[in-house]
């Protein structure tokens, strides 16, 4: 095997680890509040509850 094709096997296999990483930050996560709290998507924090 020459160089060239050790090199691109090599990058082939780190392909879908590499596409994975920089797709895993923009994921959701559950976000959990204290009791009497929510979550406020606007503030990006936990507000009180306000029950009417």
């Amino acid at each position: 095997m020459t160089a060239k094709t050790i090199i691109l096997a090599a990058v082939l296999a780190a392909l879908p680890a590499l596409s994975y990483a920089s797709c895993s930050a923009r994921g959701h996560q559950a976000q959990s509040c204290a009791p009497g709290t929510v979550w406020d998507s606007n503030a990006q924090t936990c507000v009180k509850q306000i029950n009417s």
